[in-house]
């Protein structure tokens, strides 16, 4: 089983099937028992997916020691969206927003950034193909099953999907250390926020292309937050300014 179409832990799992992913079968240890042990179960025999009874060394073993709760999904090869699925689909939002993730390169980063764009309700997700964290079981793990809600496209070429998101009436917002509060903006407009890599930030011609620059006051002695906290911080901003 490769290590990179496997999902474990049970609300991972769970989430999965009920996004309707493409699931080949089920290993849950021997003797597991719980609410949403037994979900996993009926939902994997309305689906017909096997579920495989496994010793908790097997399924250390599937999984890398890493913590599974006991349960894990090999799953099919990871599908990802077009560049215009992505578009599409959020503009059937009242104020489209995409997520644009240039170099990111920490799985856990990548997973906890997913997760936050799935709960403010994203469009989708546009991540670069080069330098890349991938999206592998750490991902799917650590987004705690956002992976399977969202659309999330790969590309060579960011600075392109930029030009293409502006001639569609996005406006394109960068995060920047250096740019203007994030919280004197209003964000009740077509949007795609671009976050960059965790040391270098977003590259040069990447923020060229922006319209404006966002930063996150700081109040302490460290300059910076963690990439994964300052997404969530700009998302659910912009989620609180749209739903007043």
């Amino acid at each position: 089983m490769s290590g990179n179409n496997i999902i474990f832990g049970r609300k991972p799992v769970f989430e999965a099937m009920e996004a309707d992913s493409e699931i080949r079968r089920i290993f849950i240890s021997q003797n597991l028992r719980g609410d949403i042990v037994f979900k996993i179960k009926k939902a994997a025999k309305e689906r017909g997916i096997p579920v495989k009874t496994a010793s908790p060394e097997r399924i250390d073993q599937l999984c890398g020691k890493q913590n599974s709760q006991g349960i894990v999904a090999e799953l099919e090869e990871i599908t990802f969206a077009s560049v215009n699925d992505v578009i599409l689909n959020a503009q059937k939002m009242e104020f489209p927003l995409v997520l644009l993730l240039d170099s990111i390169q920490d799985t856990h980063n990548l997973g906890a950034i997913l997760r936050s764009a799935e709960c403010t309700g994203v469009g989708g997700v546009i991540i670069t193909a080069h330098f890349s964290a991938p999206v592998n079981d750490t991902v799917i793990k650590t987004s705690a099953g956002a992976v399977s809600h969202l659309k999330i496209a790969t590309v060579k070429n960011l600075v392109s999907v930029i030009r293409t998101l502006k001639d569609e009436g996005f406006w394109i917002a960068g995060a920047d250390m250096s740019g203007e509060p994030y919280n004197t903006k209003d964000y009740k407009m077509p949007l795609a926020l671009v976050m960059g890599n965790e040391e270098k930030g977003l590259r040069r011609l990447v923020k060229d292309n922006c319209d404006f620059l966002l930063g996150i006051p700081m109040k302490g002695s460290i300059d910076s937050l963690n990439v994964s906290v300052s997404a969530g911080v700009l998302l659910f901003e912009i989620l609180r300014q749209r739903e007043k």
